[in-house]
């Protein structure tokens, strides 16, 4: 069972929030919060698999929250009205395991709450491409010596192609029906490329993927 806490100053988007999620047999909703510093303090006591909580609320907002329960090792899914770049940057620089819009089907979310439950990240359509050109360019500035072609080099032919199918966004157990392994084999060849490339996330070693024309 994914154990999630819903923040959102909003109590009909609360109410609305849990209806979707408590469709799903396998997700609780185990409190509710309306400002960013109650989230906090209810993520330490009861301590959920998610919090889902929105980028603008009063007192503590939702950016400054996520750097807070990032911290205790609790994984954030950002669900919000805004696209705005400041946002979405602040969000992921905060440590967000995802972002979504409001305007997202149900299913996305349950969707997106299972993936962030399984160490995964998600990104709303709306937004993938502008964290990719941010991506991109800052892969530019960095040292040619790091460049694709010498990272790639380091990885298998099996990491290669699972470097593949995380340029096409795929998550673990898309990963695993495309390569026909286990899903913990996937996850283990997840983490030895993001290892090898030295990329800090799923979202990095896409922009390396499509940059070298593996996706």
């Amino acid at each position: 069972m994914i154990r999630v806490l819903i923040a959102d100053d909003h109590a009909a988007v609360r109410a609305g929030v849990r209806a979707v999620l408590e469709t799903s047999d396998d997700i609780e909703v185990v409190g509710e919060a309306a400002d960013g510093h109650i989230a906090v303090s209810q993520a330490r006591a009861l301590a959920p698999d998610v919090v889902l909580i929105d980028v603008r609320m009063p007192h503590v907002d939702g950016i400054a929250a996520t750097e807070e329960l990032t911290q205790l090792q609790i994984p954030v899914l950002v669900l919000t009205t805004f696209a705005i770049d400041d946002y979405v940057d602040g969000a992921l620089a905060a440590g967000a395991a995802g972002y979504l819009l409001k305007t997202a089907e149900a299913d996305d979310i349950i969707d997106g709450v299972r993936r962030v439950a399984a160490g995964e990240g998600v990104l709303s359509p709306e937004v993938t491409r502008r964290v990719l050109e941010h991506a991109r360019s800052a892969s530019s500035r960095q040292d040619p010596a790091s460049d694709a072609t010498t990272q790639i080099e380091r990885l298998t032919p099996r990491e290669r192609e699972v470097l593949g199918a995380l340029g096409q966004g795929l998550s673990n157990a898309q990963i695993a029906a495309t390569l026909f392994v286990s899903e913990p084999t996937a996850k283990s060849h997840v983490s030895n490329v993001l290892s090898k490339l030295g990329a800090p996330s799923r979202m990095r070693a896409a922009v390396i993927a499509r940059d070298a024309g593996l996706a």
